[in-house]
């Protein structure tokens, strides 16, 4: 059975939101009299459970609002629950917000014993860990300047290697890697495959969800203060990938919608239905789906349409029913199928258009109804694997040693 480093029981978190600018007494008393507040409560975290266990990369992930960073600041003892109870089994070092614990005023070498003091380490521990300290951040040319003159990147490293240098039991990050330069999110990357391989208890928040797939092997998702999803980091990376992009309303097709000149009263109801899921595992790449629309005039049409990759905002495939085109007034279905094979991991926005015979688009589908299609990545890859699963074509080639 698997010991438990962090333990979460029905955490409940609100806070008090003020709906009026109440600043004299007289109006404080007379609310009170009055029956009014003013303020109203926010239910930031409503019942949040689950456990990570020692050895665990555990990603939390969640929309703006959602509550993740609330929960993280009460796992760090920043916030106390208004009920449940967390749990800790080891010494746990947070990296939460830049700045927190760092004295602008002091330079970097008093802000690495100050910020170490701040984390329950003794002078004589945080002389051993110094020179490792300031070799990881490479900032010794800079330790006897002033925080204030630091760029927030030279910040962040610093912050950051305080933090991992702790040798602590559970390292606690919000988004470390947002920030910093291309150098440091390497040197970032080092450190969580080796502190994955040496099953080091990490907890991340973040929004990538490459990152949740690099390195996490359970993860959990924070929806509206409660867990919508817990398990392996493909399923939760997939449902937040999904929930994110329905949410978004579908702006690339919005776009789409608003620059063109249609001819509304021509086509109408335009409709897809999915024959296949919406989330496609690696086995199974086909997609299938139907249109179908109304036409008004006696028109030839045909259906043009897109996969658009809605992170990379390129278009991965595209067809259409050209050689198909329909004729006259009335009722028109058409059904497509295709395989998506050695494409990546990517989240797909199907745009589909209604042409007429001189190739002017007539009408697009509706925001509403606008599907959209998650290519998963196969389970289990090794880290070779996971690293060139970030490309957009699946890497099918062979190496030789020659020498």
């Amino acid at each position: 059975m698997k010991e438990t480093a962090v333990s979460i029981k029905n955490i409940t978190k609100s806070f008090k939101l003020p709906t009026e600018n109440t600043n004299s007494l007289k109006r404080l008393i007379i609310n009170f009299f009055k029956g009014i507040k003013g303020y109203r409560e926010q239910e930031v975290l409503r019942g949040i459970s689950f456990d990570v266990y020692k050895g665990d990369f555990f990603g939390i992930v969640g929309r703006n609002g959602s509550g993740k960073s609330t929960l993280l600041k009460i796992i760090s003892q920043i916030y106390w629950p208004e009920a449940g109870t967390v749990t800790i089994d080891g010494r746990l070092v947070s990296f939460i917000e830049l700045g927190v614990g760092f004295n602008p005023e002091l330079t970097g070498r008093e802000n690495v014993y100050l910020n170490g003091a701040m984390l329950g380490f003794s002078e004589k521990e945080i002389d051993v860990m110094y020179d490792d300290i300031v070799e990881f951040a490479e900032l010794s040319a800079f330790m006897n300047q002033k925080l204030k003159n630091y760029s927030s990147g030279m910040q962040v490293r610093l912050a950051f290697s305080v933090a991992i240098q702790a040798k602590s039991d559970i390292l606690v990050l919000d988004e470390v890697l947002a920030v910093g330069d291309e150098a440091f999110q390497r040197k970032c990357n080092d450190y969580f495959m080796q502190a994955r391989a040496d099953n080091k208890t990490i907890i991340l928040v973040t929004h990538s969800m490459d990152a949740v797939r690099k390195y996490c092997n359970r993860a959990v998702m924070i929806d509206n203060g409660l867990v919508k999803v817990l398990g392996t980091p493909d399923e939760v990376a997939n449902q937040y990938s999904l929930d994110n992009v329905m949410n978004s309303g579908a702006q690339v097709l919005a776009e789409t919608e608003k620059e063109t000149d249609r001819k509304t009263q021509a086509i109408e109801n335009v409709q897809i239905t999915m024959g296949t899921p919406e989330i496609l595992g690696a086995t199974d790449r086909t997609v299938e789906f139907e249109i179908s629309y109304d036409v008004n005039e006696d028109l030839g049409t045909y259906i043009a349409f897109s996969l658009t990759d809605i992170d990379r905002n390129m278009w991965m495939y595209n067809d259409n029913s050209l050689d198909q085109a329909t004729k006259g007034v009335g009722h028109k279905v058409m059904r497509y199928r295709c395989r998506l094979d050695h494409i990546n991991q990517c989240k797909l926005a199907l745009i589909v258009s209604v042409r007429d015979l001189e190739h002017r688009p007539l009408a697009f589908n509706r925001p509403d109804n606008s599907p959209v299609i998650i290519l998963s990545p196969e389970e289990d890859l090794n880290e070779s694997r996971r690293d060139a699963a970030t490309g957009v074509l699946t890497a099918n080639g062979t190496w030789e040693v020659q020498q």
